[in-house]
């Protein structure tokens, strides 16, 4: 099930966040300028998914147990809800 979905370049086009969707978790790549930051979360351990949308993009948060709380960018909001929906099949699985 090695899927991927990747942030709208428009908002930032060398550095797009990326969600990566594994056999036993997901992989959340957040980018910086300078630095970016790879956490991967099993799917036992996650929560809960939140979905902020605007008028072009949304913003996906995810709410692991035990940890601070994920936030990606920049999504289109059919990437964001797809992301969501594999979130949520894996977890009540």
């Amino acid at each position: 099930m090695n899927e991927r979905f990747s942030a709208s370049g428009l908002m930032n086009p060398f550095f797009p966040d990326e969600v990566t969707f594994g056999e036993k978790g997901v992989t959340f790549k957040v980018r910086k300028l300078f630095k970016s930051n790879d956490n991967f979360v099993f799917y036992s351990d996650i929560s809960g998914v939140e979905i902020e949308s605007g008028i072009f993009f949304s913003t996906i948060r995810i709410i692991p147990r035990m940890r601070p709380e994920i936030i990606i960018n920049n999504f289109t909001k059919g990437d964001a809800k797809k992301v969501k929906e594999l979130i949520l099949a894996k977890v009540q699985a």
